[in-house]
């Protein structure tokens, strides 16, 4: 089988292991930075800790129209308990499916828009130009893309952002935002036959977790992403049996919606729980979205309906992305979520992604990249 270079690309980079932690994704970053060189962009590799990189890289750009960004993670989540039944770092493809973490999710969304551009280099050279921010540590509350936007004058601008996360080559116009919290309630420790002389931390955090039921965001339902959650996800406390706990930890899992600032989450929760516990985020990332009536989005829209067979339909992912902390950085720019990946594929055991839709992505970005650069 003759695969296109979309597709070798893909498996070369799940053949690096990039799981994070620890991250290690050097490996790939220097081999999509190499690519690229090799066709003509330029190319910034960025350090993020040791072995762990990101990368941002440019072609073409003139003055009158910003250039189109593409981004994507190369880091991947953990292979889980369960036994793989496919090499979860061979890339080896069995029929239409090409095994591998991070096929989906989302390896070969990255090398789908780095080949789309390489292809279409021509027309970028010539034209507004193209800007692919290609991040580290995307799956840990996307670190590496808010470590590049903290980076003095490396981003700068861009007219519309297109994030190659897994969505089955649907176009997506937004996601909730993620603010996970860390609860703490203090206590203080005695031996377990005399409580009184204690203050019990468990008791202190039940009785937060108990009242969180009656907790009310007073947040307008979204129209396409619904209404905000909040899950207690975990609860630890006390290190043994006969003793006061002097410690409890609970962790929120808090999902946002447009319009809903995290700031004013977190105010609102803080005062509602009052002084029993002390909270502080593990991960803070906003909500994106674009309104759907959006002139480059109804574009995007009409370019992947030949592709989809049906008019697109307006949808948001469950998910967040890099977008939470790249879009601001790069003007509040519109923003799709639109890759090969399969979603329901994304940390999931004997991980894959579609090859015909790796290619099909290819297509549909080099058709928007045209589209952009039309006068």
């Amino acid at each position: 089988m003759t695969l296109s270079s979309t597709v070798a690309l893909t498996q070369a980079l799940v053949r690096q292991n990039t799981i994070n932690p620890p991250g290690n994704e050097r490996r790939c970053a220097d081999l999509l930075a190499k690519r690229l060189e090799d066709n003509g962009f330029t190319v910034t590799v960025v350090g993020f800790g040791e072995g762990r990189a990101s990368l941002v890289a440019r072609i073409g750009g003139q003055e009158g129209k910003l250039p189109i960004a593409f981004t994507g993670h190369i880091d991947t989540v953990p292979l889980g308990m369960r036994d793989w039944t496919q090499n979860p770092f061979g890339g080896d493809i069995d029929g239409d499916k090409l095994y591998g973490r991070g096929s989906s999710d989302m390896k070969a969304g990255v090398a789908a828009f780095v080949e789309a551009c390489i292809a279409h280099r021509a027309t970028l050279e010539s034209g507004p130009g193209a800007l692919l921010v290609i991040t580290a540590a995307e799956e840990t509350g996307c670190e590496g893309a808010f470590h590049l936007c903290n980076q003095p004058g490396l981003l700068g601008k861009a007219g519309a952002l297109v994030v190659a996360e897994p969505t089955s080559n649907h176009p997506l116009v937004g996601h909730k935002g993620a603010l996970w919290l860390r609860a703490v309630a203090e206590g203080v420790t005695a031996h377990g036959s005399m409580p009184e002389k204690g203050v019990n931390a468990v008791a202190k955090a039940a009785r937060a977790v108990v009242k969180l039921d009656d907790f009310d965001f007073n947040e307008r339902r979204h129209e396409v992403l619904g209404s905000p959650t909040l899950n207690v996800g975990t609860f630890h406390g006390g290190i043994n049996v006969n003793s006061v706990p002097d410690r409890a930890e609970i962790g929120l899992d808090i999902r946002t919606v447009p319009g809903q600032t995290h700031a004013r989450v977190k105010e609102a929760l803080g005062s509602f729980l009052g002084s029993e516990v002390a909270m502080a985020p593990i991960i803070d990332v906003e909500a994106v979205w674009t309104d759907p009536e959006n002139a480059w989005i109804r574009r995007v829209f009409a370019i992947m309906e030949p592709f989809l067979g049906e008019p697109p339909v307006v949808k948001g992912a469950t998910y967040f992305t890099d977008a939470s902390a790249l879009a601001p950085a790069l003007g509040g720019l519109p923003t799709v979520i639109l890759g090969p990946g399969e979603a329901a594929m994304a940390h999931q055991t004997d991980e894959y992604c579609l090859v015909s839709r790796i290619d099909q992505a290819v297509e549909a970005y080099g058709r928007i990249i045209e589209d952009w650069c039309t006068p």
